[in-house]
């Protein structure tokens, strides 16, 4: 008994220790105190569970409780398939629900001066709006929170689920579409009501995130429903401007919920209410999310919405790495693969591009196809972002270009990740970005760091909150100006350089008549 007894003290001892007790609008939480010290809130609820005759509807109000709700551990992530244990990305097989509406909250050691609240960021998770979770360990915040600001990891619904139109769903007047954006300010909203209970200020709010969540953070940017909720915007690697995703008409989107509820045997919205969720992700499973003006959450396409000065016109902070893509010139092995390879891609630009992006060898060749997929897709998307933000808007837009080859430990293997040939790849800055490196090496060791890294790290962090403090980043980071474009590099030389090809970006837009390319980027 004795032995049992010191046990039992021995794990009392070690266990977290709980934080503080805040009051929010729906009642007391509590949650932990890290070793660090950082304060951290896992599983709020923002919204109801969107269950039953909840699903597709706008987020709903959180039903209030009585006593205190221990907020010590994670949501489950909202429905979606889930991963391979050899993928690069993984951090364990998290439950999954369609109950998912949940935030995560990381807030400083020290309680915040009643003079001067926490600034704070909010983390819209990527993941080709069909998978990713707020809970994930790259997307924690305690290296932001040890810096002197609050991050709020937010996750809204997923796949079909949360981006679906159907004729039934637009006459119910409720949601038309976009039920995962919906979640987003939901989240949002929930930040403004309540987040000066943790220290944080509701009027120094930034958004951020990285692919389909910087894709998100440009909608939100672009959203009536979302005014007033930020006062800067942070995109990594995606947004809505160029072809690869734009908001549909709702008409669209309605065709399409109709073609999904048809495949699923469902004649009417209560037979799809009815069916089990993962029936409906599976069989979405290849559909593009269908994002549409839905006449809520978007009134019209985000161009649109720029070019009529109807934006949230706050200070832009954006950018993508130097490997990454979302379209392939398909198999390019020599020269004459290479040439072929852009004369069928761009016919009409053919010659003027491969003047912009010559190549006098096969190495050469193949290179410079993967240089132009990069620029076709994310350069195009970053360039005009920034863009419409500084034709029709007043604030400024900082870009960057991440081009660090992270350190893989020898031997290592990934299913979905070619260490030898992935380069900076898509997702591989958000490590350095949060101060989150070891999570990579959460259940086997998969990166060796540097102490390069480890400062690398350091470096865009305090950029990252530069930026959330006062709207730019660090002295010495030019503002974008097309008239001399330049970037910050981020890398084994950190500099202003500048932007690739700038030029010849107009030469790669998607003719007219071409199908772009499917817009799922993966983390």
């Amino acid at each position: 008994m004795r032995n049992a007894a010191m046990i039992g003290l021995a794990l009392l001892l070690a266990s977290p220790a709980v934080a503080q007790t805040v009051t929010i609008d729906s009642g007391q939480i509590d949650g932990i105190t890290l070793e660090s010290g950082v304060r951290q809130w896992l599983g709020v609820p923002f919204a109801a569970p969107p269950l039953r005759d909840l699903r597709w509807r706008a987020p709903q109000p959180v039903p209030p409780w009585t006593g205190v709700f221990h907020a010590d551990r994670a949501a489950p992530m909202c429905l979606q398939t889930l991963r391979s244990r050899t993928m690069n990305h993984y951090f364990g097989n998290e439950a999954t629900s369609e109950d998912c509406l949940y935030l995560n909250i990381w807030a400083p050691a020290a309680p915040a001066p009643a003079d001067k609240p926490y600034p704070v960021l909010v983390w819209i998770y990527g993941g080709g709006f069909t998978v990713g979770s707020a809970s994930m360990a790259n997307y924690a915040g305690t290296g932001t929170a040890q810096k002197g600001v609050i991050q709020v990891n937010i996750a809204y619904r997923l796949g079909a689920l949360g981006f679906f139109s159907h004729p039934e769903l637009t006459r119910e007047g409720d949601a038309a579409g976009n039920q995962g954006l919906l979640d987003q300010i939901a989240a949002l909203r929930w930040v403004q009501r309540n987040i000066a209970a943790f220290g944080g200020d509701p009027a120094q709010v930034t958004i951020a995130g990285q692919s389909a969540g910087s894709m998100s953070v440009a909608l939100l940017q672009a959203s009536p429903a979302a005014k007033g909720l930020f006062r800067g915007v942070i995109g990594m690697s995606g947004s809505p401007f160029g072809e690869l995703l734009t908001a549909l008409p709702l008409a669209e989107g309605e065709a399409d919920g109709a073609k999904l509820a048809a495949t699923l045997g469902a004649l009417s919205l209560e037979a799809l209410r009815d069916l089990p969720g993962d029936r409906i992700i599976s069989a979405a499973f290849v559909r593009k999310s269908s994002i549409v003006v839905d006449g809520k959450a978007l009134t019209a396409t985000p161009a649109e919405s720029f070019a009529a000065h109807a934006q949230n016109d706050v200070p832009v902070m954006l950018g993508f790495t130097h490997d990454e893509s979302f379209k392939s010139l398909g198999p390019v092995a020599t020269l004459a693969d290479y040439r072929a390879a852009v004369a069928k891609a761009f016919p009409a630009q053919a010659a003027a591009i491969l003047a912009a992006y010559p190549a006098a060898s096969d190495a050469e060749a193949a290179a410079q196809a993967r240089i132009i997929g990069r620029d076709a897709s994310l350069g195009r998307m970053v360039d005009g972002w920034a863009t419409a933000q500084l034709r029709y808007g007043k604030a400024k837009a900082y870009g960057w270009l991440f081009t660090r080859r992270q350190p893989y430990a020898s031997g290592i293997r990934f299913v979905d990740h070619d260490p030898a040939t992935v380069g900076a790849y898509h997702t591989g800055d958000v490590p350095y970005w949060l101060r989150t490196q070891d999570s990579l090496n959460r259940f086997r060791t998969t990166r060796d760091w540097t102490p390069l890294d480890r400062q690398l790290g350091e470096t865009m962090s305090d950029q990252l909150i530069s930026f959330v403090k006062t709207g730019a980043p660090l002295p010495g980071w030019p503002a974008f100006d097309p008239a001399r474009p330049r970037l910050m590099q981020l890398g084994e030389n950190t500099r202003v350089i500048d932007w690739p090809n700038y030029r010849a970006l107009p030469l790669l837009a998607a003719p007219a008549n071409a199908s772009g390319p499917s817009a799922r980027p993966r983390d």
